[in-house]
């Protein structure tokens, strides 16, 4: 929350509709083919295509906690690159609610998830109910578009007003709380009014304060905490991982690993020189974004629960996610010794 609230700080509306004719139809497609990848090695191991199309899909996600604290060490959140970054990042963010929110109904559809999901529906109003993929689909977007309005709306006045108010009282340590109360307020309200991503909504107010003149006052108070909690995160995906599906099922491993890192860079490569960026660019975007992270561990955690996938897949997502993250820099390194090379031609 605070890593994207920090960030949205740095950016505002005209930055990402600048770069809205690359990130949205190339994210689409680098999450579709990956999505398609994944749901092809799914099929050899012999599970079904629910179960095919939410693993893919879980391998289709970068980390936005690992690519954005890459950005920001390199001081490149303001670059071109930056900016088609996270938005590529936004656009997967929002696929990834909405992939959130049809999943209960998918598996209602299907027969399966629990008994408190499953319902008996009228006919013809069935189609629309929230419980199934079309209501879920149609609510979902509903929700997006009317918190997309209150803070377009609202925020604009409310956030950047109560920030000037506590500024004038000359107090720097309730500066710094109201500046986590909004950071945390928000996204917690986006979750549970309107069904967002904490870290979508966070953005968004971040970049909602960005207009106001104490944004990087804001972005300098809120650094300590989003830098200990940063720590916490990679923390807490290691106390998940069991590391003796490295020895079980090593080829499983193995093929997701690819998939992650391989498939998502060509994936991410090929469709920014399809849109005529230079190779060095290309690049650099499949290199951020050639590894998963938080988002993948919570569509698994939601497909396990709703019996849409097997606790093998949830395995395989995790050990592939450590993986790419440790692989990650690496990648970075290979694409710096390969930087004079590239200028040279």
């Amino acid at each position: 929350i605070l890593l994207m609230f920090g960030t949205g700080l740095h950016f505002s509306l005209d930055d990402l509709l600048s770069v809205k004719g690359i990130v949205i139809p190339c994210a689409l497609a680098q999450m579709a083919l990956v999505t398609l990848l994944g749901s092809m090695l799914a099929q050899l191991i012999g599970w079904p295509l629910e179960t095919g199309l939410v693993f893919g899909l879980g391998l289709s996600v970068a980390s936005t906690v690992i690519v954005l604290r890459k950005l920001r060490d390199e001081r490149q959140l303001e670059t071109e690159r930056g900016r088609i970054t996270v938005g590529w990042l936004i656009i997967q963010d929002i696929i990834m609610i909405f992939a959130l929110v049809l999943l209960p109904a998918v598996a209602d559809t299907l027969g399966g998830g629990s008994a408190a999901t499953r319902t008996v529906l009228p006919s013809p109003l069935s189609s629309l109910a929230p419980h199934t993929v079309v209501g879920a689909l149609t609510l979902a977007i509903a929700k997006l578009a009317a918190f997309l309005a209150v803070m377009m709306v609202v925020g604009r006045r409310v956030i950047p007003w109560v920030l000037h108010y506590v500024a004038h009282t000359g107090s720097r340590e309730l500066f710094r709380l109201a500046v986590l109360a909004i950071a945390l307020g928000v996204a917690f309200g986006a979750s549970e009014l309107f069904d967002i991503s904490f870290a979508l909504g966070a953005f968004l107010a971040g970049m909602i304060l960005a207009e106001s003149q104490l944004s990087q006052r804001a972005a300098q108070e809120t650094l300590p905490l989003r830098d200990a909690f940063a720590v916490l995160f990679f923390v807490s995906v290691g106390m998940l991982f069991d590391p003796t599906v490295l020895l079980r099922q090593p080829m499983l491993v193995g093929a997701t690993f690819l998939i992650i890192v391989v498939g998502n860079a060509l994936a991410v490569s090929t469709l920014a020189l399809v849109f005529r960026y230079p190779l060095q660019m290309a690049l650099a975007l499949a290199a951020s974004l050639a590894q998963i992270g938080e988002f993948s561990f919570i569509l698994a955690g939601l497909g396990v629960e709703l019996e849409l996938l097997p606790e093998a897949a949830y395995d395989l997502i995790l050990a592939g996610a450590i993986l790419s993250i440790l692989v990650n820099p690496l990648l970075f390194a290979v694409l710096a010794r390969l930087e004079p090379w590239l200028e040279a031609r």
